[in-house]
């Protein structure tokens, strides 16, 4: 039962969520994990599976003579066409219907963005590189551009024990308010349910009631901070009681945990061994940072998969 925690008028939508996946992936060791996930989620849905490979010119070839690097640029593509084709080629055998693409550039986002909204893909999945000495995630400038500008979900890929997912995780913000994130908490929902459901994986609701402002019971009065948290946290409670309901989560798979938000995920995280983390971001006017502070200490800190729903 706890897996199919979908309202019934909405199961159709999430089963036919995936058509097509776009995976941004290289040779590198990095890539392995999110080709992973990408060919299961491909055989599991049925869609197609657009790759892409990114090559970009490193300072030590800038300073080479202009025949050396033409010479070694002509043959670094070679390498990488010849990669994507060993790639597409195996997953072909798997009945997944696989196309490729070679991006020469610098600053790829613009053609990426392109790409995405003209194969109109469901989903962007990528790599992210895990210290297995620190165990945290590290998050290149062109995941954050993705993250900030990707109209679809993005899947940053680090260590995976199933390539794929048995457990789900949507984490939602009771105190996101409809201004500044509208609809985003039904959105990691959704998201998260048609991940779930093509994956028969299970599903977890999860919210962190933080309660901060607490910590200042020191200068403020005890009983006025005490209150406060209380307030606070019985709002939060109410506000997730209510979505909880909306969307038919049994009692089990609801969890509603008060702490620090960023390690008290990243311990639920580990308690259930989740395979991904489903979570949202919100537009901060005025600010160029984009990713909520969760999500943004979450994808350094949490060695695991992370999902990203931005508003509509």
């Amino acid at each position: 039962m706890g897996k199919e925690f979908a309202v019934k008028s909405e199961q159709r939508w999430v089963m036919s969520q995936y058509s097509r996946l776009y995976l941004i992936a290289d040779p590198s060791l990095q890539s392995a994990a999110a080709l992973q996930r990408a060919s299961a989620l491909a055989q599991a849905s049925g869609a197609s599976l657009h790759i892409v490979t990114i090559f970009e010119l490193t300072t030590s070839m800038r300073r080479l003579d202009p025949t050396d690097q033409v010479q070694l640029r002509e043959h670094a593509l070679t390498q990488y066409r010849n990669w994507l084709e060993e790639q597409a080629g195996v997953l072909r055998t798997k009945g997944i219907q696989v196309s490729t693409d070679l991006i020469c550039s610098n600053d790829p986002l613009e053609e990426i963005l392109t790409q995405v909204a003209e194969l109109q893909a469901d989903m962007v999945i990528k790599g992210a590189q895990l210290d297995s000495e620190l165990l945290r995630t590290f998050v290149t400038p062109l995941d954050w551009y993705l993250l900030k500008e990707c109209p679809v979900p993005v899947h940053l890929v680090g260590a995976i024990i199933h390539p794929l997912p048995r457990t789900v995780v949507a984490a939602v913000d009771m105190a996101a308010t409809e201004e500044r994130a509208p609809g985003l908490n039904e959105r990691i929902i959704h998201t998260a349910q048609g991940l779930a459901l093509q994956c028969n994986a299970e599903l977890h609701l999860l919210h962190v009631c933080d309660l901060g402002l607490a910590h200042f019971a020191d200068v403020l009065s005890l009983a006025w901070a005490t209150d406060y948290a209380e307030d606070l946290r019985a709002a939060m409670w109410s506000a997730f009681s209510a979505m909880a309901d909306r969307f038919s989560v049994p009692p089990e798979h609801r969890h509603f945990l008060v702490g620090r938000r960023v390690h008290m995920v990243a311990e639920f995280i580990e308690l259930k061994r989740a395979d991904v983390l489903v979570m949202g971001r919100a537009q901060r006017h005025g600010l160029d940072k984009v990713i909520g502070s969760t999500a943004e200490h979450v994808l350094h800190q949490i060695p695991t998969s992370v999902l990203v729903v931005g508003t509509a």
